[in-house]
């Protein structure tokens, strides 16, 4: 293929890492992602940025991007040098990516079409990575400043979703200021959250993901060092009941016509853990039934919901809807994750498998579906 040919392919860049917690689960979706990407019709240049920040050139090598020997990968392991850093200038008018080394001329990368956010948590699924896209002008796969920041602040969340009346479950919120000034009372609180809906508690930090810090409560006894392990990821802290029925998840997908809802999944009973948690999830490659055992009218209900949730939020291109069908039959929603995981054994990519969109259409859909859209006021 000649240059003059190449040049002309639409350029991704897939950014991928980052500084939350979930830095390690972004690198594995990032490899998935990559090894996907149709190199025929699009150039990539992966963008890896460190647990402090700075933004690497990274090698093009998704085998190197997955869990090994349940060892996590990291960008460190990947970027090209230790210092170098890549710079997407703040300036609508140029999408050149440039990059520079200590003490060395910098080298331009060259025009950036679109990128492909793979990070998890905050600095990245939470509008801060697409404010920045924003004011730089390049177009984006997935939802904007605003759904991001709602997706990820699960507080927030919730009060959207009740406001357009979907259905969510008992839950308490404990800010920053409330357990630093006074952490009595705001223990009081959960106590009284749990005199009205029973033990036991979830507790789990209000804007992180992949089950991170999040801690099943039977007791009193166990409050205080879940309430600590929730801020190790987030200064403010949400508190749930425990919403007894099964789990249930679905995906939105933005087609050119509108928000489609795939298969739903079910994921059952994890003998070996409390409950679905980070171990679950990405190590011990818990697995989900898809499509779920549910009747014909339970599985219309549930896309509709899901469907209502990525509305309600002002969502783009994709969102994963969580959901508990409980023992009478009602759907509750849990949360919505604006940029679910893409790993190997994730939930998301089996559900449109399963709704007849390989993994390939699927990343070929989100990257299309971000170059129709302008960055700005839409």
């Amino acid at each position: 293929m000649s240059s003059e040919t190449s040049s002309q392919k639409p350029r991704v860049a897939v950014v991928f890492g980052g500084r939350s917690s979930e830095h390690a689960i972004s690198v594995v979706t990032a490899g998935a992602v990559l090894s996907a990407i149709d190199r025929e019709k699009y150039d990539v240049l992966p963008i890896g940025i460190t647990t402090d920040g700075r933004w690497a050139l990274t090698a093009d090598e998704p085998e190197r991007m997955a869990i090994t020997d349940r060892k996590l990968p990291s960008v460190a392991d990947l970027a090209e040098s230790a210092e170098g850093a890549v710079v997407l200038p703040v300036d609508p008018t140029s999408r050149e990516v440039v990059y520079s080394e200590p003490g060395q001329v910098p080298k331009a990368l060259g025009d950036v079409d679109v990128v492909f956010p793979v990070l998890h948590g905050p600095y990245g699924e939470d509008g801060t990575l697409q404010g920045l896209l924003e004011l730089s002008g390049v177009p984006y796969v997935g939802s904007g400043v605003l759904s991001s920041a709602v997706g990820q602040d699960k507080d927030y969340m919730k009060r959207v979703f009740a406001s357009f009346g979907l259905p969510v479950g008992p839950y308490e919120v404990i800010r920053p200021r409330e357990w630093e000034q006074d952490p009595s009372a705001a223990r009081k609180k959960i106590v009284d959250f749990a005199g009205e809906h029973g033990w036991p508690l979830f507790v789990k930090p209000a804007r992180a993901g992949s089950s991170m810090g999040i801690s099943k409560v039977d007791d009193l006894a166990g409050l205080d060092e879940a309430i600590e392990e929730a801020r190790r990821h987030d200064p403010k802290i949400l508190v749930e009941s425990l919403l007894s029925g099964r789990e249930i998840e679905c995906g939105v997908l933005e087609f050119e016509d509108g928000p489609r809802a795939s298969v739903p999944a079910e994921i059952p009973p994890v003998t070996a853990h409390d409950f679905y948690d980070f171990e679950a999830k990405y190590i011990d490659s818990a697995t989900g039934l898809v499509p779920a055992p549910l009747t014909e009218e339970q599985t219309a209900r549930v896309q509709e919901l899901a469907v209502e949730a990525f509305e309600a939020a002002s969502c783009e291109g994709l969102v994963r809807a969580d959901f508990f069908l409980q023992d009478n039959g009602e759907f509750v929603i849990n949360e919505i994750n604006t940029l679910p995981g893409f790993t190997p054994i994730s939930m998301y990519p089996r559900m449109w498998q399963e709704s007849g969109v390989s993994y390939a259409e699927l990343v070929d859909r989100l990257i299309q579906a971000a170059l129709r859209r302008s960055t700005g006021l839409r």
